[in-house]
């Protein structure tokens, strides 16, 4: 693929599947602007990479808003910032639960408008990819605000695609299993958690940001252009037992 000419905003890059995503999409001559909330992360990146930054954080409608009108014009997005706080459903709070839909639903909705809104403007095609879970369609015990924004994040996708896939505005949702991200590892690194869940994939070991980054720059490119409003599982078989 070669993605030249083509501009790609990227959130939650400082880490993780974000920031392998920023550098695959930039392999691919994309012009990268990566968004996080950690300017040191985002330093280092723009070092490797060359990016565009942007610093905000996407918990704050507003400064989700100004941070992706900064990014402008954009032909790509990939809605990756996450949290994901661990309790137990009886234990879970207002506060983390509402932060949680804020960065994990909301940012997406914020941020993905402005973009569409772009685009529309300009008469322009493009791609969209949220990042999801395969916690969006199943239970997890501890991740009770988690499971809730996943989901809501699989169908407003459905949603988008529903409503843009006519002016040639693809949008999907990756939906992965347990990625060895440094969030990945703090909810699954402990053993006695995470080698039942493993034994539960049929592969046997957990997703690599790279194996979930290299399907969404399949979806952004044409490639992928009949593929649209799909929630595509990156899971070594786990939903298929």
């Amino acid at each position: 693929m070669d993605f030249s000419g083509k501009r790609a905003l990227v959130t939650g890059a400082g880490k993780g599947i974000g920031r392998t995503t920023a550098q695959a999409l930039a392999r691919q001559k994309a012009q990268v602007i990566a968004l996080s909330r950690t300017e040191s992360d985002l330093l280092s990146l723009k070092d490797e990479i060359g990016c565009e930054i942007i610093v905000a954080d996407v918990a704050d409608a507003t400064l989700a808003r100004d941070a992706v009108r900064r990014a402008l014009p954009v032909d790509f997005l990939v809605n990756n910032a996450g949290i994901a706080p661990l309790a137990s459903f009886v234990d879970t709070t207002v506060e983390d639960f509402d932060r949680t839909i804020a960065v994990n639903t909301r940012a997406p909705m914020v941020i993905a408008q402005e973009v569409v809104r772009d685009l529309l403007t300009r008469g322009a095609k493009g791609a969209i990819v949220n990042v999801s879970s395969i916690a969006a369609a199943v239970g997890t015990p501890l991740h009770t605000a988690y499971c809730a924004s996943k989901g809501g994040l699989d169908a407003m996708t459905r949603v988008m695609a529903c409503e843009l896939g006519a002016n040639g505005i693809r949008v999907n949702s990756v939906n992965p299993t347990v990625t060895l991200t440094p969030m990945g590892e703090k909810a699954w690194g402990d053993p006695a958690k995470g080698e039942p869940m493993m034994q539960r994939i049929p592969l046997r070991r957990f997703a690599l940001p790279e194996e979930v980054a290299s399907v969404i720059v399949f979806l952004l490119g044409d490639e992928a252009s009949m593929i649209h409003g799909a929630c595509l599982d990156i899971d070594g078989g786990f939903r298929a037992v």
